[in-house]
This record gives structure tokens, sequence and C-alpha cells, in this order.
């Protein structure tokens, strides 16, 4: 017969498994789930416990209890991240009843997101920005604002699977940039484009992918980057079937000049304001506590600032700018984490987002569509290497950001 205390324990471990289920499906890092589940079933007196964590599932075993979950990734909402990792703070000896923790528990899942409006702001704020950082001009940039608002409608509202929803956006996005300059409104296409599709990159598995395998686990890591790497690839395909569909129209593909970069809009005050507004539209795309958007944007802020101090030595530089600029987002990120009493995650997904390589994205797409293979392969490798720079930089500050955080939990 079970006993009070077994089914109690049953009871926490149930919890336990619905705080990581909230957490995974919600952006958080395969070690932030395990250390919270570890946490909560420890403090209720649960010894003999295991947990298994994938990209989308939560095995959780128990002396009496075994239980395998499917969880999937719908959507980002850094908010209630921030929400169970304030939980697990509280759930510390003397431990809240079991009843307060469920009722604790089910307020977060429900909580509702964002409104819709400041989710289609924040993400037409974003694309406006960061076609300035890629070299647009400011009318780029309202241009891009005005195509944005219909992007952030269609990726607020469309049900679809997520692999068709970054097709559809990137033809979406790609469609819209051109009918604006075809109606005189934007000057530089290309650049117009590049911040449009940023909106879409996977900015959450991308990010939690190389934490993840500097954590050493591999399979969640190579998992979700292979996400990543197929989302990339989508966004490149939607864009690419744009011009296609462009070119079927107007008998032939448009000829685009070589990247430019605006004189007036390239002023590193402009700049570095551009880089706080956009790492800030973005933050409430990813569901971000309203009082994290200050921080967010300053952490996007200060990787474009080191990114663009080392390209003052050459454009030969970008993959050491990368790395330099991902290594001071993940420090500043840590920082924030205990500034904040909040998880670094919320500040490092939104702060890299300025530095994922979407001109690469744009032009490899653009000519593999004009059949010029070399320049593909080109600009190809070359996104592909500030990648790897920028993966470098989050898995290299890793291990210090765990240290941190084992501190921070003593001092609890």
């Amino acid at each position: 017969m079970e006993t009070k205390e077994q089914a109690e324990q049953e009871r926490a471990l149930q919890l336990a498994t619905e705080a990581g289920h909230i957490l995974l499906e919600n952006g958080a890092e395969i070690s932030r789930v395990e250390e919270t589940m570890e946490h909560i079933a420890s403090a209720y007196g649960v010894r003999d416990e295991s947990f298994f964590v994938l990209s989308n599932g939560i095995i959780t075993t128990g002396r009496q209890y075994a239980r395998a979950e499917f969880i999937p990734i719908r959507g980002t909402q850094l908010s209630r991240v921030v929400e169970v990792n304030q939980l697990s703070r509280d759930v510390r000896p003397p431990v809240m009843p079991l009843d307060q923790l469920e009722a604790r528990l089910r307020a977060i899942r429900s909580q509702g997101g964002k409104p819709w409006w400041e989710v289609v702001l924040g993400i037409a704020l974003g694309v406006a920005s960061f076609s300035i950082l890629f070299g647009g001009s400011l009318t780029d940039a309202a241009a891009t604002f005005v195509c944005g608002l219909p992007l952030g409608l269609f990726m607020t509202f469309a049900r679809l699977t997520r692999i068709f929803s970054n097709l559809m956006g990137g033809l979406v996005g790609g469609l819209l940039c051109i009918l604006s300059v075809a109606l005189g409104f934007g000057e530089h296409l290309p650049n117009m484009i590049i911040g449009t599709i940023i909106a879409l990159v996977p900015g959450v598995p991308f990010t939690n992918g190389m934490r993840d395998l500097g954590n050493e686990d591999y399979i969640a890591g190579a998992t979700r980057l292979m996400d990543a790497f197929l989302a990339f690839l989508c966004i490149a395909l939607g864009v690419a079937l744009a011009f296609i569909l462009h070119g079927f129209l107007s008998d032939g593909l448009m000829q685009l000049g070589r990247p430019t970069t605006d004189a007036v809009a390239s002023a590193w005050s402009i700049q570095l304001a551009a880089a706080f507004i956009g790492t800030v539209g973005f933050s409430a795309l990813f569901g971000a506590p309203r009082r994290c958007y200050f921080y967010c944007g300053l952490t996007g802020m200060m990787g474009w600032a080191v990114y663009l101090g080392v390209l003052q030595g050459g454009v030969q530089y970008v993959v050491a700018a990368a790395f330099l600029a991902a290594l001071a987002v993940a420090a500043m990120s840590s920082v924030l984490a205990i500034v904040c009493r909040c998880p670094s995650t919320v500040f490092l997904i939104c702060g890299i987002i300025p530095l994922v390589p979407g001109g690469g994205i744009f032009w490899t797409a653009y000519y593999l569509v004009g059949d010029q293979l070399r320049q593909a392969a080109t600009t190809g490798f070359t996104a592909l290497k500030v990648t790897i720079a920028i993966a470098g930089g989050i898995i290299l500050m890793g291990p210090v950001a765990s240290q941190l955080n084992k501190r921070r939990r003593k001092n609890r």
C-alpha cells in the first residue's frame, strides 16, 4: 500500500516535471530545465529521482514513478521561464505546500502572452532597425517598418507548421520589400530584405543549441542546431521564391548591385541606437518580461559596439568580430542575470540576434537563384564561419556562466 510520504513524493515529481515542461516549451536551455527539476524534487525530500531531458521531451523516474512526456515547441515566452525560475527560488526550506506549488505552476502556464499589437509593433521596429545595421538608409528603415507590420501579422496569426511558416515568411517578407521598392518607397532592396528576414531567424534553437553543446548535452544541442539550420534554409528558400516569382512576372531576374552601406546611417550613434531599438523590438517577439526590455537592448547594443569596433580594422576581421561580440554578449548576459535576478537566457537570446548573419542568408539565396554558384558558395561559407564564431563565443563563456550560477544558488 502506498504511504502518504510516497504519495507526496510522487506528486512532487509530477510538479517538478510540470515545471520542466513549462521551461522547455518556452525557450529554456536543457541544463536549466534539469537543474530546476532536481532542485524542486530534492526540496520535497525526493532522493532517487532521475530526469532525462531532450529538446522536445522529458523522462522522469523515481522509486515507484515513471513518466515520459513529449513536449512540442509551439512558441517562446521567456516571461514564463523567468516566472518558473523565480518559483524555484521560492521552493526552499521551509518549503511551500504542494497545493501552493501546483497553483503557482497552473497560474504560470495560464499566463497569457504579449498582446498581438505589441508583438507586431516589436517585429516592425526590429526589422526597421536591423535594416540599418545591415547597411540600409533611414528611408529603407521607414519602408521596412511598413513591410514589417503585415509580416508581423502573418507571424502572429498564421497557424502553420514551423517549416512552412519559415518558408512562407521568407516569401512574404521578400515580396513586400520588392513591392515597396517598386512603388518608390525604399532605396536599397537587399538591406530591406535582410532586415525583414531577421524576424524569422530561429533565435531560441540557435542560441540554446550552442549552449547545450557547451554543456555537453550533445543530442539536444545537435537537434536544436539542426532545427535552426533547417529554418535558415527555409527562410532562404522563401526569399529565393520571391525573386523567382518576381522574375516570372517581370520577364527576368532582378539585378542587384553589390552590398551597399548608407553613409548617414553608418554613423556610430545611429548604429548603436538601431541595435538597441531592434533588440528591444525582438524582445517582445520572444516574450521577454517588459522589465527586461531595456537590459536586453543594452546587451544587443554592447555586442554590436564590439562588432563594429573590431571591423574598423577591415572586413577581413568579420569572423573575429563575430566571435568577440558573441563573447561580450554572453558575458553581459551572465552579469545581468545576477543584477536583474533573471535567467541569462533572456538576455542572451535577445542580445545575440544582431550578430546573426542575415546578409549571408540573403545573398546566398540570391546568388543561387541567379545561378552564380561561386558567389553563393563564397557567401555561404563566410556566413557559416561567422555562425561558428558566434557559437565559439557563447560556448567559451559557458563555464564562466555556470560557475556564476552555482555561486548565486549557494547564496539564495
